[in-house]
């Protein structure tokens, strides 16, 4: 009965779009019963399989219509369902369901609800069906149906300026990706006849040709665009800012983590490549890039949603730079670092929502002092902040420790300078998302209230449920990280590295090892936080990164205060006590003198961030032809 459970949680969503559709004029009652109730379901379902796949190690097989192999050799679509699958099946149904919870109150105000339902509960099933399915072509629907259901989702409210637009790059970069990975698949059926990927697998064995190189470039690049990795970034920022909050959440916390979830079974296996130290270079500059660019663009950014959205690409770029190592203790690293920005990231998008709802704006120089005025929001919002900072004891500490440790040990092992590089960057990002957390803080919880805010409260209780859920999950994923490693990432990573395990429970006990596959070898798992020496280390190489910003920086502070380039006449009130005003540090005020410092690279990035679609399309066809050049090179 247990192996019909993941078809039945996919199927149930979408047969519930089509109820919510139909039914959903009725009343309003109906409407929203419906989908909380499916997803409810859906989520029940999944989390069913915990003790049969992730405690006992079974992995769940079943053939659409019952079309099982004939002589060996794959027809039907399969769903196959091991301990990694489940992993990223965990979190979306988790996020999905949080987040209708969060909608019954978030969108009191919107029109057409009955089309939002439909949307997110197709969004939900195309993600779930994604990281369920055992084969390539299905995975390809599942993306495309994700796609549509986020454009529509991403143009709900109309009626803002930014929706349309934002809408519309999504529509086009989003499906310059699914094309990539579309004309991969092509060719792999060319060359397997199959789509099965336990059969792919099996078939090309890990080695390489032409037509399977030019594939493997295709998909990666294709599943790039769906995880946001820098340059193929570029449709999140305004996708994130215009969707509705609980959506943004969604983005976050599902959409990004199928592309990721999609990289980590093409490279691990699929293609099995994660054994050839060119890929795992390629995967960690891209993540290093990633999460630096992110970074960066955060800090410069004067709306929470916005701010929100590149700190997600930032924090992509950790997880992609961990699961590149090749490693047991990266791969770990990287999938609880995936988990923790499911968890932490969600609940700050949740309390930028209830901001919103309560001031009407995310603007960061229009908020302020809200801490007295929404307690609930406040508290919620710094569980995320810490945690998204590495602070302990919170989630996000134990995972990026775990990051540094993993990157760190590579480094030492291989003697490759990029992986020292690499080790670096994360701490150096990781500072940099304290200090922008600082600014938000300051900006919207803190400081001088601003009187265009007085009549802001907290928001209704059905949407603090899912806020307070989230910040308590920061909290014990952090203090009980050992449990988490034990029945969720060990045995996720134990899926990704045991490729002949996937291979014999879809096509046959003994498959595998009549092809001659074995397993990827890996190092093992270990990890600690209390390693003096490990600690020693971390301080020298922060305050070398520290050095080198504060080495490579021109400060203009004095012009700035003795009203020089850049001056603003409302900081005299600090200074003179004259006419009072409200003068809240900012958004834009608390690193003016970081973005001053650093204009020349903001001045490029500025410059390449065009906003022009064209120029975005470029990035991910240019991003494409660097993967797949890389892998000629290296894979031939």
């Amino acid at each position: 009965m247990i192996q019909h459970f993941p078809v039945m949680a996919v199927m149930l969503l979408f047969l519930g779009a089509f109820l919510v559709a139909i039914f959903g004029r009725i009343s309003p009652v109906i409407r929203d019963g419906i989908a909380i109730l499916i997803a409810t379901i859906s989520l029940v379902l999944i989390y069913a399989l915990i003790k049969p796949v992730m405690i006992d190690g079974q992995i769940i097989s079943y053939w659409m219509g019952n079309w099982e192999p004939v002589e060996g050799y794959a027809i039907g679509i399969g769903y196959e369902v091991d301990a990694l699958g489940l992993f990223f099946a965990l979190l979306v149904v988790t996020t999905f369901w949080l987040s209708g919870i969060y909608s019954l109150g978030y969108l009191k105000k919107d029109a057409n609800k009955m089309h939002y339902y439909t949307l997110y509960l197709m969004l939900s099933a195309s993600v779930l069906g994604l990281v369920l399915t055992g084969d390539l072509f299905n995975m390809f629907i599942m993306i495309e149906i994700m796609t549509f259901a986020s454009v529509a989702l991403t143009a709900f409210r109309n009626k803002q300026a930014i929706a349309l637009e934002a809408a519309f790059k999504y529509l086009v970069l989003g499906s310059i990706g699914s094309s990539m990975t579309l004309a991969g698949v092509a060719l792999m059926y060319r060359v397997c006849h199959t789509l099965n990927m336990a059969q792919i697998s099996s078939i090309i064995g890990g080695e390489f040709n032409l037509t399977t190189i030019m594939a493997f470039g295709l998909i990666v690049a294709g599943l790039g665009v769906k995880s946001y990795i820098v340059p193929f970034h570029t449709p999140a920022a305004d996708a994130y800012t215009a969707a509705p909050t609980s959506i943004s959440m969604i983005f976050s916390g599902m959409v990004n983590k199928a592309g990721v979830y999609g990289i980590i079974r093409m490279v691990y296996v699929v293609f099995r490549a994660m054994d050839r130290s060119s890929i795992q270079i390629l995967l960690v500059v891209f993540g290093a890039v990633t999460m630096f660019i992110g970074v960066t663009m955060a800090l410069a950014q004067h709306d929470f949603k916005r701010l929100l959205a590149f700190h997600s690409i930032s924090q992509i770029g950790y997880v992609i730079t961990a699961i590149g190592l090749g490693t047991a203790l990266g791969l770990n690293a990287g999938l609880f670092h995936a988990m923790n920005h499911t968890l932490f990231k969600g609940l700050l998008f949740l309390t930028a929502g209830a901001v919103l709802t309560a001031t009407g704006t995310t603007n960061l120089d229009k908020l302020g002092g809200l801490s007295k005025r929404m307690p609930v929001t406040t508290v919620c919002f710094l569980v995320g902040a810490f945690s998204i900072s590495g602070l302990p004891p919170f989630n996000g500490f134990a995972s990026k420790w775990m990051v540094y440790q993993a990157i760190y040990t590579k480094a030492v092992e291989s003697g490759n300078i990029l992986f020292a590089i690499a080790t670096i960057t994360a701490l150096i990002v990781s500072v940099m998302t304290l200090a922008s957390f600082i600014k938000v803080t300051q900006a919207v919880f803190f400081g001088q209230e601003n009187p265009e805010n007085a009549n802001a409260k907290e928001v209704p209780v059905i949407m603090q449920i899912p806020m307070v859920i989230m910040a308590v999950l920061c909290v014990l994923t952090g203090l009980f990280y050992n449990v988490v490693e034990k029945f969720l990432l060990a045995p996720a990573a134990g899926a990704a590295l045991g490729v002949s395990n996937y291979i014999d429970k879809m096509m046959g006990a003994g498959y595998a090892k009549a092809a001659g596959i074995t397993d990827i070898e890996a190092a093992p798992a270990a990890f600690s936080f209390w390693n003096p020496l490990v600690w020693l280390l971390l301080f020298v190489v922060v305050f070398l990164g520290v050095y080198i910003v504060m080495a490579t920086s021109k400060s203009t502070r004095g012009r700035m205060l003795e009203g020089g380039e850049g001056y603003d006449p409302k900081y005299a009130t600090f200074f003179s006590g004259e006419q009072e005003e409200f003068s809240q540090v900012g958004g834009s005020d608390l690193f003016w003198g970081f973005k001053t410092d650093w204009k020349g690279y903001y001045k490029v990035l500025q410059g390449l961030h065009s906003g022009i679609v064209t120029d975005y399309a470029s990035y991910i066809v240019m991003g494409a032809a660097i993967i797949i050049l890389v892998m000629f090179i290296c894979l031939r």
